[in-house]
C-alpha cells in the first residue's frame, strides 16, 4: 500500500495557518521562494527586548505540506530566539535528508514524516523555517 502524503493531520494544520495572518505591524520580515517547487513564504516578526519572537505572522503560497510546516512553526514560535529556531531548522533538514531518525523536539513536527519519501516537497517544508531565521538575521542588521 502506498504511503499517504497528505494525512488528515497535514490537512488540518494547513487550514490552521489562517490563525497567523501577516499584518502590517510586524516589522521584521523575510520572503523566500523554494527553487524546487515555487512555493513562497513571507514572514513577519515582532521581537521582545531579548530578541525573541513576540508575535508572528505569515503568508504562505505553498502546497499543503508547506502550509502545514508553516503552521507547526507558527504554533510555537512565540518566545523563541534565533538559536532555537536555527537548531529546529537544522534538525528538520537533517531528518528530511535521512541524517537523523527523528525531526527534533518542535511540537507537531512529527506530522511531516509522511513527506520523507517525497524529496521534491522538502524545499516547501523547509521554507518557513529558513524565512524565519532570515527575518531574524535581517532584523539584527537593521537594529545595530
Amino acid at each position: 500500500m502506498a504511503e499517504v502524503l497528505y494525512t488528515p493531520a497535514i490537512l488540518a494544520l494547513a487550514v490552521s495557518l489562517a490563525d497567523h495572518p501577516l499584518t502590517d505591524d510586524l516589522p521584521h520580515r523575510a520572503e523566500l521562494r523554494s527553487q524546487s517547487c515555487g512555493s513562497v513564504v513571507k514572514v513577519g516578526l515582532a521581537l521582545d527586548g531579548d530578541r525573541r519572537v513576540e508575535r508572528f505572522g505569515v503568508q504562505a503560497t505553498a502546497c499543503a505540506l508547506g502550509q502545514a510546516s508553516t503552521a507547526i512553526l507558527a504554533g510555537h514560535v512565540a518566545g523563541q530566539g534565533r538559536d532555537a529556531l536555527e537548531a529546529a531548522r537544522d534538525d528538520i533538514a537533517a531528518f528530511l535528508a535521512g541524517e537523523r531518525p527523528d525531526p527534533g523536539q518542535w511540537p507537531g513536527i512529527e506530522h511531516l514524516a509522511s513527506a520523507l519519501p517525497y524529496p521534491a516537497r522538502h524545499g516547501s517544508i523547509m521554507l518557513p523555517w529558513r524565512a524565519t531565521v532570515a527575518a531574524l538575521d535581517l532584523s539584527a542588521r537593521t537594529d545595530t
